[in-house]
């Protein structure tokens, strides 16, 4: 197979003008004979699908959610980046293109990236125009905060509750189009199989979550806008009902799947508490502008508080390791979330940890000195009310105990410079896709993403695609051989699972998915541990096929049933996130092999032997995925050894 990614020739900054002026388009009166699944509304899909409603298309948007105004995105709380530079800081859209390229420790591609850059400050603007409450200055100026990876502030945020407003600006945007009757949206019904007819994605077959019934759908292209698979590990920061469902079944039909190893650890995340925990809530990143991170400098104070004998306000400054000012003094405590979050797990493996041992303070006590508590209230304030309800402390007074968690996933269906799959007609927008952010998600860059491929990108590269479609009846779903053959399999495996009638539950087979991969495919991976985890996730597999009860029955509400199918492609998924760690050999961003490391522990990159997007293709069950290299050739920037130090 050949990995074409279809990025124009020419300058970077020329590169995306260069297309939109050469591309085909699909004149008004052929839009209206199109039509497009575009499945998820959150982010992504809920502008994708407005905008190509907007634009005259016929389209059809899924969530299983009962609103679309509950999908994932809204549980985003930091902010969005752009590159106003409204701050006369120095910043521009080269220097938001190079702080990604380089966040991502240089497995991006450089086309992509740069799009991304070049079109951030359009969605400040849209999202202004949807009445979006981004925060302001005394003047009225948008205002800015700084996250990791980044010496500027160019972070614009709505509070702590920035996803939800900009949900909410999607969604009028997406209710304006269903009340014009160009979007059509079906609530609690879930994508569980992808149709091919004639090498092209044609539609899907859904499941109606409240009648259990199976119903094909077709599309003239499909899209997907359907997150990401940090579930897997069980424990994340994702809602319970975030899965890769949608993305696995587009793999098992011949979309390739890339860098799947690549998997995002928020260093801000409040610890876990006990065993029978089943999700974990994030704290946001903007939080780290004002606050600083420490652990005890002395072990023995480390041991007292642990034990309960010392508070961490009993400690004088003399007495706290501020690790990350200590360590990056350029960039203290904004360094990016993979360096951030290896600081935290080598301290508290070092023993200086606090809590359970596995976690760090995060402590506002200069920032109200220097600010005044109203201040920091006005910032952050529901982000420390959700703490203080979680953990019952009052982080006013005493330091938020935080500790890195699963967050985002890098990898994900590969797609060329069009958003496009490697089955004609299927595009992939948002998280779903691999193409932006490299080993390491930057934060505030999965809004930014989000936005682009919904508002600016897709509607113009999936025109280039359906201008050679125009004369493509539509398809009765109906009363087609191949939606029909979908159905069948669809019901088969649903059959299957429904007649195991083991002992044992869908959450606790998933935890010990969890376990195997946080341990071993989690932050710190060698070889061993990754072919023990291979090893492992596959006797987990096997007791799931054995052991699993699900209660009720299939045609009806039946979340178990949800779930089992979900976890059944976890499984699967797991292995293959395993196999591309195993397989590289070398530290970059969020994948940190601890075979590879510098002197000081820094992650250690191979240039020469792994420069490239790992993408898989399915074989079978039975078989070893294969893997195609797409080569990531910088024209534009100079790799560098990251370096937040100096």
């Amino acid at each position: 197979m050949n990995l074409n990614a279809k990025i124009p020739s020419g300058p970077l900054a020329e590169k995306w003008s260069t297309y939109k002026s050469t591309q085909n388009l699909v004149n008004p009166a052929n839009k209206r004979k199109f039509d497009i699944i575009v499945v998820g509304t959150g982010l992504a899909g809920a502008s994708a699908a407005a905008s190509l409603g907007e634009l005259g298309f016929k389209v059809k948007n899924f969530c299983y959610q009962d609103s679309p105004r509950r999908a994932h995105s809204i549980a985003a709380q930091g902010g969005i980046n752009a590159a106003k530079n409204y701050q006369n800081d120095g910043d521009s859209v080269y220097r938001l293109f190079y702080d990604t390229i380089k966040g991502g420790d240089y497995r991006a591609r450089e086309a992509n990236v740069y799009r991304l850059a070049e079109v951030s400050n359009k969605i400040i603007d849209q999202c202004v125009g949807q009445g979006v409450p981004f925060a302001r200055d005394y003047a009225g100026t948008l205002h800015n905060r700084s996250f990791g990876g980044a010496l500027v502030s160019r972070t614009f945020y709505a509070r702590g509750q920035t996803g939800q407003q900009l949900l909410l600006g999607a969604y009028g945007a997406l209710n304006r189009q269903i009340a014009a009757g160009n979007v059509k949206m079906y609530h609690r019904t879930e994508m569980l199989e992808l149709v091919i007819v004639d090498g092209i994605a044609r539609g899907i077959i859904t499941r109606n979550l409240e009648t259990g019934a199976l119903e094909p759908h077709f599309g003239h292209a499909v899209v997907l806008a359907t997150g990401g698979y940090g579930n897997t590990y069980f424990l994340s920061t994702m809602a319970m009902g975030s899965n890769g469902s949608a993305a696995w079944k587009a793999y098992k039909k011949g979309a390739l799947f890339a860098n799947p190893a690549f998997v995002q650890i928020h260093p801000t995340c409040i610890p876990v508490h006990g065993e029978f925990q089943s999700k974990l809530t994030l704290m946001s990143e903007s939080l780290r502008n004002d606050g600083r991170i420490w652990v005890p400098k002395e072990l023995d104070d480390a041991k007292n508080i642990r034990e309960g004998k010392l508070k961490p306000t009993d400690l004088p400054e003399d007495k706290r390791d501020y690790y990350l000012e200590r360590r990056y003094p350029a960039f203290g405590n904004l360094v990016p979330r993979d360096v951030a979050s290896r600081a935290a797990k080598e301290r508290c493996d070092a023993r200086y940890g606090v809590g359970t041992g596995q976690a760090v303070y995060l402590d506002f006590k200069e920032a109200i000195g220097r600010l005044g508590k109203k201040v920091i209230e006005e910032r952050y304030g529901n982000l420390f009310q959700m703490y203080e309800k979680i953990v019952d402390e009052n982080p006013y007074e005493t330091p938020m105990m935080i500790y890195p968690a699963i967050h985002y996933t890098m990898g994900g269906l590969w797609v060329d410079y069009e958003l496009q799959t490697t089955i004609p007609g299927l595009f992939a927008i948002g998280e779903a896709n691999f193409s932006d952010h490299g080993a390491n998600r930057l934060g505030a860059s999965a809004l930014m993403q989000g936005l682009a491929d919904g508002y600016f990108v897709l509607p113009f590269t999936i025109q280039n695609y359906l201008a050679t479609q125009l004369g493509v009846a539509r398809m009765d779903p109906a009363n087609h051989p191949e939606f029909s053959k979908a159905i069948e399999e669809v019901q088969g495996r649903i059959n299957k699972l429904m007649s195991i009638k083991g002992k044992r539950s869908v959450d606790s087979l998933h935890k010990d998915l969890g376990h195997v991969m946080w341990n071993h495919v989690g932050m710190g991976r060698t070889k061993e541990g990754l072919e023990e985890g291979i090893r492992m996730i596959r006797e987990v597999r096997e007791a799931f096929w054995k052991e699993v009860r699900i209660p009720g029955k299939a045609d009806g509400f039946n979340v178990e049933l949800e779930k089992a199918c979900r976890l059944a492609d976890f499984l699967d998924l797991g292995e293959l996130m395993a196999k591309d760690a195993l397989h590289r050999e070398e530290s970059c961003g969020g994948h940190f092999r601890e075979e590879y490391q510098t002197e000081e522990g820094e992650a250690l990159r191979d240039d020469v032997n792994f420069k490239y997007v790992a993408a898989w293709e399915y074989q079978g069950d039975q078989k070893e995925a294969k893997l195609y290299k797409e080569p990531l050739d910088y024209e534009f920037i100079e790799i560098k050894t990251r370096n937040y130090k100096e």
